[in-house]
């Protein structure tokens, strides 16, 4: 490795670009810098989606803490009601629809696995409850959404460069490469 790759980085293995390789503990930290917001924002969304699939009231078209009520409850408040309306067409469908992409979103985000499609998707998530539920929040940082939405925008830039399957992945095809070629 010249000391060109070592500088940005450069290496392989399951702990990503560099990983345990020179520069110190400020370069160090530096990769692993997006290693908590990740876990926190894995966790959050696998806790969400799993908190709506086991709460039978939530997938209910009406009544307390059903997805249906929700939306009505959001709908003349929403920057999107016409999203709002959409939903209420079939509450359960969307309700469950919601829970799976949390669900989806968390796991890959978790282990790393297409990280930047999954962060891609948690921010989509926050942005549509952010347009809907949260529009309302006065003044607007009261409303946790637009937070979340933020918070997934450095994973959809960098992705998950340490302690991930997509980083594995990459270390191998990296490995495969200088044996065909190196």
């Amino acid at each position: 490795m010249s000391h060109a790759d070592r500088a940005v980085g450069g290496g392989s293995g399951l702990g990503g670009a560099g990983a345990g390789r020179g520069g110190g503990p400020r370069q160090t930290m530096a990769r692993y810098a997006l290693l908590p917001l990740r876990l926190f924002l894995g966790v959050t969304f696998v806790y969400a989606g799993l908190d709506k699939l086991t709460d039978p009231a939530f997938f209910a078209s009406g009544g307390t803490g059903s997805v249906g009520e929700l939306m009505r409850q959001v709908r003349d408040t929403s920057a999107v009601p016409a999203l709002v309306d959409l939903a209420l067409k079939n509450p359960a469908g969307f309700g469950y629809a919601i829970a799976a992409g949390e669900l989806a979103v968390g796991i890959g985000t978790l282990v790393g696995l297409f990280t930047r499609v999954a962060a891609l998707g948690g921010a989509l998530i926050s942005l549509s409850l952010w347009l809907t539920v949260s529009w309302s929040a006065e003044p607007y940082y009261y409303g946790n959404d637009l937070a979340y939405l933020m918070a997934w925008l450095p994973l959809v830039l960098a992705g998950a460069p340490m302690l991930s399957v997509d980083a594995a992945l990459a270390a191998r095809r990296g490995r495969q490469g200088r044996q065909l070629f190196g």
